[in-house]
């Protein structure tokens, strides 16, 4: 956590998030988290793209603008394909059958 010093001299330091004014004391160590925080925000742009993943509609974090239906698209015409396909094998399938059985 970042801090501003008020007054050096008598040891007063301000904390930005909260606004509180504080005394500075030698027994207390503090850590800034601030190269954690940058860590932590674009792991978070990776889970909320994973998340996005499993909604066809929802835009990806390495996707060009104007392409977010673009996996929803490509399901709808792959979905179309495999269903002639297999429609054209039972067809053929029946075919066959009424050719065989002699009806």
């Amino acid at each position: 956590m970042s801090h501003i010093r008020v007054a050096p001299e008598l040891h007063l330091i301000l904390n930005p998030a909260t606004g509180v004014i504080a005394e500075e004391r030698e027994d207390i160590v503090e850590y800034s988290l601030d190269g954690i925080k940058t860590q932590l925000d674009e792991l978070d742009k990776i889970v909320t793209d994973m998340m996005n993943q499993l909604d066809p509609k929802a835009p990806l974090l390495n996707m060009f603008p104007g392409r977010e239906n673009a996996s929803y698209n490509a399901g709808i015409v792959t979905n179309a394909f495999y269903g002639a396909v297999i429609g054209f094998i039972v067809s053929f399938l029946l075919l066959i059958l009424l050719k065989i059985g002699g009806i």
